[in-house]
């Protein structure tokens, strides 16, 4: 099933649900609300600045919401909010993948970074502070926490399978992983963000950001086509990756380290799993169609791709 391919924006013959459409859609709200943000010279840390960069977050969920709406029938609609809120879709061994990978990656950077004779990384101020740690943790709670489910609703929700119906796992990743680096870009122009504030517009550590991004995508599209299309999965990844990286802080070396081990993982996965589908049986996973759905709900009571699992 792969959407109502009927519905066109106006007179012209582009789908509602090309996925492009839904990027243009993404990128309207959110760099809507965050040039706002810039252009009243409000800050991170101001409320004004806040709200308006809390509601430019919400950009690719809730235009995933929207789309998955108008171009999916019943059973794919269904199958999103399954897809959201049922963790049985994800096989215990991607648990793992998903929880310890980032557990593996950035320490791995760090131990090369002090083989190599630098020093080691060190622990967050949130970690190591003792004034008030309840207000310091804050901002890594809302990495690991809305940021990831704001995201990951609309990019690995529903642009992913759009993006996996006319491409390869592979192609499908670097095409989103390019398009999801690009839509952080307003927020190196954001006084008190992070962006802004360590990372800075144009320098080496912008480049290393944008490319970390896609490689990321890489290994979001791997768990994601072996996990049932699960969005939760991609969800927890993506708050594993957020909460190790406001907990450990790297130098700049050992960042360089981090993103090309994060490249090793793209390797390894394109080498060993394929790039047509980043799973073993060789299959792309895809929503169901009506039939399909229906069979599988009276024989298991578990909704999942046509394909099968991994």
């Amino acid at each position: 099933m792969e959407g109502d391919e009927s519905k066109t924006i106006g007179n012209t013959s582009v789908s509602v649900g090309n996925p492009w459409v839904f990027f243009g859609v993404t990128f309207a709200i959110t760099w809507g609300f965050w040039i706002l943000t810039i252009l009243l010279g409000l800050g991170a840390n101001t409320p004004g600045g806040i709200l308006l960069l809390f509601l430019g977050l919400t950009g690719p969920g809730v235009a995933g919401i929207a789309f998955v709406c108008l171009v999916y029938d019943e059973p794919g609609r269904k199958d999103f909010w399954d897809r959201l809120t049922n963790v049985r879709r994800i096989p215990a061994r991607w648990f793992l993948v998903i929880l310890l990978l980032p557990l593996i990656v950035i320490p791995s950077a760090a131990v090369v970074e002090i083989t190599l004779g630098g020093t080691s990384a060190s622990l967050a101020d949130w970690v190591t502070g003792t004034d008030n740690l309840l207000l310091s943790i804050l901002p890594t709670l809302f990495m690991a926490t809305l940021v990831p489910l704001l995201e990951e609703t609309g990019w690995r929700g529903y642009a992913l399978d759009r993006l996996q119906f006319t491409h390869s796992a592979l192609v499908a990743s670097l095409i989103l992983g390019v398009v999801w680096s690009l839509w952080h870009l307003p927020m190196f122009f954001v006084e008190g963000w992070h962006h802004h504030e360590n990372i800075g517009f144009l320098t080496l550590e912008f480049w290393m950001f944008h490319i970390g991004i896609v490689w990321l995508s890489v290994a979001f599209t791997w768990v994601y086509n072996n996990t049932r299309r699960s969005i939760i999965g991609a969800i927890i990844l993506h708050a594993a990756i957020n909460f190790t990286a406001q907990t450990f802080t790297l130098t700049g070396r050992a960042e360089v380290f981090h993103i090309a081990l994060w490249f090793v993982v793209v390797v390894l996965v394109t080498v060993i799993w394929g790039a047509k589908t980043f799973r073993k049986d060789n299959q792309m996973p895809h929503p169901p169609t009506e039939s399909e759905k229906r069979s599988l709900d009276e024989e298991t009571g578990l909704p999942t791709e046509a394909t099968g699992s991994d």
